[in-house]
């Protein structure tokens, strides 16, 4: 197996006992965030394992996996007609192969089988990689939040 081959993944629903390792994936593909914000203090990076393992009890996310290594998970929960997606994170060494590309779809199928009618997920307006990333796959900016750091929240939504 080609450990650089997005195809040799396995996409599943995410459940509880993933939490750990969701949770050390989650820390180690933040890091970019973080030097691109030039702080640690970002949720993805502070909230504990009890907090992951409360928030997986009830939701839609998706895992990637390559054998039995987690390499991409994303998060999602249903609001009404709204998939609220949040958190995807990519193995670093692993980025930019598509695998976000792949989790996204099969999250924004999961939501449409679940009764959602559009999906909402936001990143920081300095993360340039992912709005492209976003707006290659359908979403557009609906909403900018100003942050305390002089950054802002960017909004974006698709169909589904």
């Amino acid at each position: 197996m080609n450990s650089r081959d997005p195809q040799d993944l396995t996409i599943r629903d995410i459940r509880e006992p993933d939490a750990g390792e969701v949770l050390t994936l989650q820390r180690a593909a933040f890091v970019q965030e973080a030097l691109i914000y030039d702080t640690v203090r970002m949720p993805p990076l502070t909230q504990s394992l009890d907090e992951l393992r409360a928030e997986l009890a009830v939701n839609l996310g998706q895992v990637a996996l390559q054998g039995s290594r987690l390499v991409g998970a994303v998060r999602a929960r249903r609001e009404s007609d709204l998939l609220l997606i949040g958190r995807l994170a990519i193995a670093p060494d692993l980025q930019g192969l598509g695998i976000g590309s792949r989790l996204l779809a099969a999250v924004e199928d999961r939501g449409r089988r679940a009764g959602c009618r559009e999906a909402e997920l936001f990143t920081g307006s300095l993360s340039e990689a992912n709005l492209r990333l976003y707006e290659s796959l359908g979403y557009r900016e609906t909403q900018r939040v100003d942050g305390d750091d002089g950054t802002q929240q960017v909004f974006l939504r698709k169909p589904l």
